[in-house]
């Protein structure tokens, strides 16, 4: 048989193994098939009649899924940091300490954590379900925030209802964090996954960003506090009212792979997971950058102020971490989706600036400049947004059959509760008002770049041959 000609018994096991043959196969496409145990050779489409070749079909509906899954990470991020560049300010109106006030970070993270096994069963079924399941959580944790921020300092227990709130604000986020990579399996092809599942993730800090750079523009007195948060709410229940305009799953699935059934979400899925050598020199390496990140972004008004920074300064400087890695990965995610062998340079490289610059944020408060603060948080935003989508990706595929969600979940619960910790840690490591300079947060750094760097050489390690390459 020629090698152009196609072997009807090859056909007649494909219908048996329930394996359809695209039109148009990607790289993707013929490895599944090969795992099947077809010869890519022999699957022409000249010799298939083409009412037996299946449809795969990029919608443009898909589009409107992503942009409002993107308006949910966007939108819960700017309820987490509400109140992170003005912690000073917050702190006075609600008659507390900023220590009390990191707990509306603290509780936040810790909340994802308690909601992560909901989120895996929800987004089982489908990336809706858990959209819709998010936005009324976030409608709820709003409006309870502003009902503490009316009481204010009238009311002893204000303060414990604001905390209340924004638990339920963080139950919300696991439900849309962990979304995007079952949501760009779903929707896009292989080509277009990486940068479906880095729009919708990085929408997220953008989020951070925006309450960086907004909340201090509205919070130049404490007794404006129920105004911000009044319109956080407001925009927050006009975008999760939206969610349940959006479409739940293509007709056609876009690719091969997207019709392949994942195995199911058992014990043994998970006890998989958990053997993978692959998966754990990217999910540890994962949760100490982004509970690092997320440490950062909520303190870094109290890294910077003892050293004569202005929560407005602050804030910026909160906005330049965000904004410049968001521009960062908008670049990088899609040529990373054109040339797959990127993956694992890039992943190494940047890796090792983040360690790096996590080490030169020790000293950069000192300088008493905006440049230098500016700088390193240019490199961590820049280095830690091209690394998110990519290493949710590779994990993806370490784990392959096994469902995207589990270990998106795994790696976000572990992250949050990481980031939770680093707070409390940090928070302990702050000196005291006798310090030079009072309330400085050295130590706390100090912290924070050691247990980067004991992490490093994890992600390093990734495509040595003891270990399975992703």
């Amino acid at each position: 048989m020629s090698e152009n000609e196609f072997d009807n018994s090859r056909l007649a096991d494909s219908t048996s193994a329930a394996v359809n043959i695209p039109e148009f196969r990607t790289a993707g496409d013929d490895k599944i098939l090969q795992d099947k145990g077809f010869d890519g050779a022999f699957l022409t489409i000249s010799s298939v009649p083409r009412s037996t070749l299946p449809e795969y079909t990029l919608y443009k509906r898909r589009f409107i899924a992503l942009a409002q899954l993107s308006l949910l990470n966007i939108i819960v991020s700017w309820c987490w940091l509400t109140f992170s560049a003005s912690s000073t300010t917050t702190a006075q109106y609600f008659g507390t300490s900023e220590s009390n006030v990191n707990w509306l970070s603290t509780g936040f993270l810790f909340a994802f954590v308690a909601a992560s096994p909901a989120t895996l069963w929800t987004l089982n079924r489908g990336p809706k379900p858990a959209m819709l399941t998010a936005s009324v959580l976030l409608i709820v944790g709003v409006w309870i925030r502003y009902g503490a921020a009316r009481l204010g300092q009238r009311d002893s227990s204000a303060f414990g209802l604001l905390v209340f709130g924004q638990v339920i604000i963080g139950l919300a986020q696991p439900f849309v964090l962990i979304a995007p990579t079952r949501f760009s399996h779903l929707w896009f092809s292989e080509k277009g996954r990486i940068t479906a599942t880095a729009v919708a993730s990085l929408a997220n800090p953008l989020g951070g960003a925006l309450a960086q750079l907004i909340g201090p523009l509205i919070l130049t007195d404490p007794s404006k506090t129920p105004q911000l948060v009044l319109y956080v709410a407001i925009i927050t229940s006009a975008i999760c009212s939206l969610t349940i305009w959006v479409p739940a799953a293509p007709p056609t699935p876009p690719s091969a792979s997207s019709i392949i059934q994942s195995d199911p979400l058992t014990l043994t899925a998970v006890k998989t997971t958990l053997r993978n050598s692959s998966f754990h020199l990217l999910v540890w390496a994962f949760m100490v950058y982004v509970s690092a990140f997320n440490a950062t972004s909520s303190l870094l008004n109290q890294i910077l102020e003892p050293y004569g920074y202005t929560e407005n300064e602050a804030g910026i400087d909160g906005a330049v971490l965000i904004a410049v890695g968001l521009v960062s990965s908008a670049i990088a995610s899609p040529v990373i989706d054109r040339f797959p062998r990127l993956r694992l340079p890039v992943i190494k490289i940047c890796v090792f600036l983040i360690g790096s610059m996590y080490l030169a944020l020790i000293f950069v408060p000192a300088t008493r400049t905006m440049a230098a603060p500016y700088a390193v948080s240019a490199i961590i935003g820049s280095a830690s947004f091209i690394i998110l989508p990519l290493a949710l990706e590779m994990m993806v595929d370490a784990c392959h059959p096994i469902g995207p969600e589990l270990s998106s979940t795994i790696a976000w619960a572990v992250s949050q509760l990481g980031g939770g910790i680093f707070i409390v840690v940090m928070n302990a490591l702050k000196a005291g008002p006798n310090a030079s300079p009072p309330y400085t947060m050295r130590y706390a750094l100090v912290f924070q770049a050691a247990i980067a760097w004991v992490v490093l050489p994890l992600p390093m390690m990734l495509g040595v041959p003891r270990f399975k390459i992703v």
